[in-house]
């Protein structure tokens, strides 16, 4: 019990991280955009673009860090967690090196002869360069730290610092504002200072909590191995979909034009912010279920999987369905005018948003075990075998580009199944038909709850009262449903008891 009210408080410390940073990076990358112009704004993004191509191998070796931090945690093994720490900071400040090498010569190489910069302006992106790669070497050598406290559970810290972060962002905001200093300069120093700052609190806030993170500079191959093995697997998962999404835009570049990649722009950042109110949850849901694998606690590992997918999609689908069904006219409402295909290449996504947090969740459970070989290679090559499917239906058949979002949605229900029978032979303590009755069972909820919604569907135009009304009867009808037929009577209980302490605060 004291557990799943961890991963509710955690959950709800996210969220609201998440929605702190939403509402300011709205508002501040507006601001920024005028105050800079569209040139400097540009050349900024541009800059960047070249120091994140170094980071790759950091981004598999996060995912490495945090799963073994966590196994060593749930075993209370404080020697091992000690080195563990130890040797993934070891670990991420060579890879810091290697990129500020990789930076200082290929990127400094590219930067020169390979983008289009005005002469002018050439003097001040060298300098944004060069804040940029100290900037990302505070953030690799900064991953352990967040790792530890992903590891403990200290989500709510997160909350706490982000709070600090966005309103250090609307400091920069102002400072730019009256600055008379050259504006590029002058912001890409500020954001260095406040990465910095907020570095230094993450690691004072360790270094005072948790032991483990005392630096104590160990080699012990026993860890550094699987770590690598680990990383370097998730590496070609990883890279494969990274490809997948370049290449598919490509794709419709060359058979449809550039009017296509902007309709998949548009869709894929509504994809990306819709799909982070699940991952609140997974992040709540993914030390716990890592412990209890370690532990063997297989039963609570299996209920917490159930639980995961049954919330995860739940909140996917309270957003998602009325968003789908009224779509066309929120767009318009939000673009004026909206690029074509946008609309359907949107739904799709978010269709394949229900099944990709289903794959997450799966991937989480598979990653407990530490055996991501079979998973990683299944998982790459399936990704870049729809390049080739994409580009043969496109050259060999007269098609309509949603096509190619078609077969990323079938990919994505190929890969469920492939989980579901990986994790069977790996952990055969596990339910498969309890999970995969979850899988469905939920997803089936949402659709049967969109029935009620119909009539309102096809009597109202479309305007914000319609979306208002589709949404609240939609959220309504679909709880009902999955309060009494999906969720269990533990989880019945829990909803009643956190509806019973808030009742009486309200009270107080």
């Amino acid at each position: 019990m004291n557990n799943n009210k961890r991963i509710a408080k955690n959950a709800l410390f996210l969220y609201i991280r998440m929605l702190l940073s939403i509402a300011i990076s709205l508002y501040t990358s507006r601001v920024v955009l005028q105050v800079l112009g569209e040139e400097n704004y540009g050349i900024y993004g541009l800059v960047g673009s070249v120091v994140a191509m170094f980071t790759f191998l950091n981004t598999a070796m996060s995912g490495a860090t945090a799963r073994f931090l966590t196994h060593e945690m749930a075993k209370e093994n404080k020697e091992n967690l000690r080195d563990t720490f130890n040797s993934a900071l070891i670990i991420h400040i060579g890879i810091a090196l290697l990129i500020l090498i990789l930076a200082e010569t290929i990127g400094l190489w590219f930067l020169h002869n390979k983008l289009v910069i005005p002469e002018e302006r050439m003097f001040a992106a060298e300098i944004v360069y060069q804040l940029s790669v100290s900037s990302m070497i505070i953030t690799i050598t900064q991953v352990p730290y967040n790792a530890t406290i992903i590891a403990h559970e200290k989500m709510d810290i997160y909350a706490y610092v982000e709070l600090l972060n966005v309103t250090l962002k609307l400091v920069i905001v102002y400072i730019l504002l009256i600055g008379n200093f050259d504006k590029l300069i002058l912001y890409a120093t500020l954001v260095l200072c406040v990465s910095a700052l907020i570095a230094f609190i993450y690691r004072i806030y360790c270094v005072k909590h948790f032991d483990e993170t005392h630096i104590r500079f160990v080699y012990r191959p026993a860890i550094i191995k699987p770590m690598f093995a680990f990383s370097l697997w998730d590496l070609y998962g990883n890279m494969s979909v990274t490809s997948r999404q370049q290449g598919t835009n490509f794709i419709l570049n060359m058979f449809f034009g550039v009017v296509l990649n902007a309709a998949s722009g548009i869709a894929t950042m509504v994809q990306g912010i819709i799909s982070g109110f699940s991952g609140n949850i997974l992040q709540a849901f993914r030390p716990q279920i890592i412990k209890s694998y370690a532990v063997k606690e297989y039963t609570r590992m299996e209920n917490l999987i159930s639980n995961a997918i049954k919330f995860s999609v739940l909140m996917l689908m309270i957003i998602s369905v009325p968003l789908c069904i009224e779509i066309d006219y929120i767009m318009t409402l939000w673009l004026g005018d909206v690029p074509q295909y946008a609309p359907i290449f949107c739904r799709i996504l978010l269709i394949m948003n229900i099944f990709g947090v289903i794959n997450n969740i799966l991937t989480i459970s598979i990653h407990a075990t530490g055996k991501v070989k079979t998973l990683s290679f299944m998982a790459g090559t399936i990704a870049l075998l729809n390049l080739p499917v994409i580009y043969i239906l496109f050259r060999s058949f007269t098609l309509s580009p949603e096509y190619a979002y078609y077969v990323l949605l079938c990919s994505a229900v190929l890969m469920i199944i492939i989980e579901l029978v990986l994790i069977r032979s790996m952990i055969p303590s596990l339910n498969i038909i309890k999970i995969t009755w979850n899988c469905m069972g939920v997803i089936f909820a949402g659709l049967v709850s969109i029935i009620p919604i119909i009539p309102i569907i096809m009597g109202m135009e479309s305007s914000i009262l319609k979306v208002l009304v589709i949404t609240v009867v939609y959220f309504i009808v679909f709880m009902t449903y999955c309060y009494f037929i999906i969720l269990n009577n533990d989880n019945r209980q829990q909803i009643k008891l956190v509806i019973n302490r808030g009742s009486k605060n309200i009270k107080r």
